[in-house]
């Protein structure tokens, strides 16, 4: 495969176009038809092969992502909606939920909906559904030598009488590269200290995930969910959970499989690598980041028939539900005046070699 990679490396390349949208950069637009109407969206083109969409009414998350002429990920029936507190409740969150490279979840619970100290709480929280303001869009300028380019936003999320946290989000890239750089930074601007709970929904989907993908992590252990016994019969010995099967019958309406990983560190920070690769189309997505911000990575396996869709999530606690996380002493807190900075990478690999390194986190 014969990939363009536009950074230029002299100067009599410069002279070879003339607006740096040829060759990569950030677009923006809105959505203009259907439920998705209006929100706001900015695509990325690095050049190097990776396009993916980042949804500012959707907390700054991604949803597109494509790496030449493969999709990467699972996109509901559905798609985008506008964002809404209408669906805080219950399980409703899963009636705006786009699938995407990235659903982030949070920032005060991540679970099952559920009542935590008498506060009622929906699933996996308000993020997705709230909208950002753009702080900066920067663009690649190669005739001054920068091939940085960069998206930071704002969420904010609470009310009055009760929790007041921000989210800068800044999301970055360059030209001629396949990864994406995130930092979210928190801060409890309000008085109060807060529950906290961060989770990266990052959903994979066809032709990425096919019959015979492997995830890839290096975890001595492997959890199911608890009460759930299609996830113990699944995440068991002798169950090679990590190779995809191909649609399952038995994932039909609300079937599916969620374990816990806890992948190893590679050094002293913390950092680890994690990922899917299908080794038919020499493709693969590795996400980086600490073990010390994301003890936990989970894995949702929903492979039924059109629904078919492997995420790997890394979480600071369970989707078990808040009450159960304090219960067990895995609730984080983020108090009064606090900042917390999560860093993480997502890279496409598209060679053997790149292929063959993640599988090696399998041992």
């Amino acid at each position: 495969m014969i990939r363009f990679m536009p950074k230029p490396r002299t100067g009599s390349d410069l002279t070879k176009f003339i607006n740096p949208s040829q060759i990569g950069g950030i677009d923006a637009y809105a959505i203009d038809e259907g439920p998705a109407r209006g929100v706001r969206a900015l695509c990325v083109n690095t050049g190097g092969g990776l396009r993916f969409r980042v949804l500012v009414d959707r907390g700054m998350d991604v949803d597109q992502a494509f790496f030449n002429q493969h999709s990467l990920v699972y996109l509901t029936h559905r798609g985008v909606t506008p964002p809404t507190r209408g669906l805080d409740r219950g399980q409703d969150w899963l009636k705006s939920f786009p699938g995407g490279l990235l659903t982030s979840c949070g920032p005060f619970n991540i679970g099952s909906d559920t009542t935590d100290e008498g506060e009622v709480l929906g699933l996996h929280g308000p993020h997705s559904t709230t909208g950002a303001e753009i702080e900066s869009v920067v663009q690649p300028d190669p005739r001054n030598g920068r091939s940085a380019m960069s998206i930071t936003g704002i969420v904010r999320y609470g009310g009055m009488y009760g929790p007041n946290v921000e989210l800068r989000r800044t999301i970055s890239s360059s030209l001629g590269s396949n990864a994406i750089d995130f930092a979210d930074e928190f801060f409890n601007a309000g008085h109060i200290d807060v529950p906290h709970a961060w989770l990266l929904h990052c959903n994979f989907g066809y032709p990425l995930v096919d019959e015979g993908s492997e995830i890839c992590w290096d975890s001595p252990r492997i959890e199911p969910m608890a009460g759930h016994e299609p996830s113990a019969q699944f995440f068991r010995k002798g169950v090679n959970f990590k190779r995809l099967s191909g649609p399952l019958a038995s994932h039909r309406g609300a079937g599916c499989v969620v374990g816990y990983a806890y992948p190893r560190a590679a050094d002293r920070s913390g950092r680890t690598t994690v990922g899917l690769v299908n080794r038919k189309l020499n493709l693969g997505v590795a996400i980086r980041y600490s073990t010390k911000e994301f003890p936990r990575c989970g894995n949702w396996q929903k492979l039924a028939p059109y629904e078919y869709v492997c995420a790997i999530e890394p979480m600071n606690g369970t989707v078990e539900g808040r009450d159960k996380d304090r219960a067990r002493g895995l609730m984080d807190t983020l108090k009064a005046g606090q900042r917390k900075t999560y860093r993480y990478q997502m890279e496409v690999v598209s060679d053997r070699a790149g292929v063959e390194s993640l599988r090696r986190l399998n041992g």
